[in-house]
């Protein structure tokens, strides 16, 4: 689980933000870039749909629609919400060819615009808010309050029995033979363990004997932050609810191999963590990850 314990490759300027008038001249720095979000949240890229498509500023720095990203080697990123012009994917679909780098800034100006799309009011009087901090806060005029981009928690668990087999199960939305870790939101006023707990328990009827962290991932789809655990099975019953989870089975290494390989089964794409932990358990590297 290396790919989000790192230190990140983007510069977010926190110390600078308050000044308007320095990201005003980020905006006509010669080596700024554009990174555009489409209203689907697809991404602008090239061609290939395995990059980036970056654009130059153009026009006037405007505040409420250029947000300030950060800087990656220096130079200036801003997100800005528009049409795409030419090609543009999902993040989903981009993110395993992306580097560290442009990973980082797709998934930040993606978070920031969804952000902004669904909050331009102040949650406590209800007037409008505007962009300030280049688009890291909304400001509150009428009762003085900053609001700050919204994070969502939510817990995503690798549940493994006393043969080291791995707990599948696949959500009502999902078609037949789509199967993945089991993940849900954290409550408020709950632990991440004991959200693990909790979850576990809904969704299939297991109980857990020991959690464990591993990684986390975020995942602005809309504002998630994925937070991956592995947890131990007391039993291995399993009690589908029926309404998020409609079907879930245990698996052994091999077994699992054997299912992806012939179609039966497929799992989630290379860019989330739960391929990640998914692949580490199939590789041995979760083994006795309580000892």
């Amino acid at each position: 689980m290396h790919s989000w314990i790192s230190p990140g490759h983007l510069d977010r300027v926190e110390g600078l933000r308050n000044d308007p008038d320095w990201i005003a001249g980020l905006w006509t720095d010669p080596g700024a870039t554009v990174l555009t979000v489409a209203p689907t949240g697809d991404l602008a890229c090239l061609p290939n749909r395995t990059s980036l498509r970056f654009s130059s500023p153009s026009g006037a720095y405007d505040p409420e629609l250029h947000l300030l990203v950060g800087l990656a080697a220096q130079r200036p990123c801003f997100a800005v919400l528009a049409e795409a012009v030419g090609q543009a994917a999902s993040l989903r679909d981009l993110a395993p060819h992306l580097d560290g780098t442009d990973t980082e800034l797709a998934t930040a100006a993606l978070a920031l615009v969804n952000w902004h799309r669904v909050a331009p009011r102040c949650g406590a009087c209800g007037s409008p808010t505007v962009v300030t901090a280049g688009g890291y806060t909304r400001h509150c005029a009428r009762c003085g309050r900053d609001r700050f981009p919204r994070t969502d928690p939510a817990v995503i668990v690798a549940v493994l029995d006393d043969d080291e087999r791995l707990l599948l199960g696949r959500h009502a939305a999902w078609p037949t033979g789509r199967l993945s870790l089991l993940a849900g939101f954290v409550s408020a006023g709950e632990s991440l363990e004991q959200a693990v707990h909790r979850e576990i328990g809904e969704e299939v009827g297991v109980a857990l004997t020991q959690v464990r962290y591993l990684a986390s991932q975020p995942w602005p789809f809309p504002r998630s932050l994925m937070l991956g655990f592995v947890a131990r099975a007391a039993s291995t019953l399993i009690r589908v609810d029926g309404i998020e989870i409609v079907a879930a089975q245990w698996f052994s290494r091999p077994e699992l191999a054997d299912a992806v390989a012939s179609g039966e089964v497929s799992l989630p794409g290379p860019a989330s963590i739960a391929h990640r932990i998914i692949a580490d358990w199939q590789s041995g590297a979760l083994s006795d990850p309580f000892a």
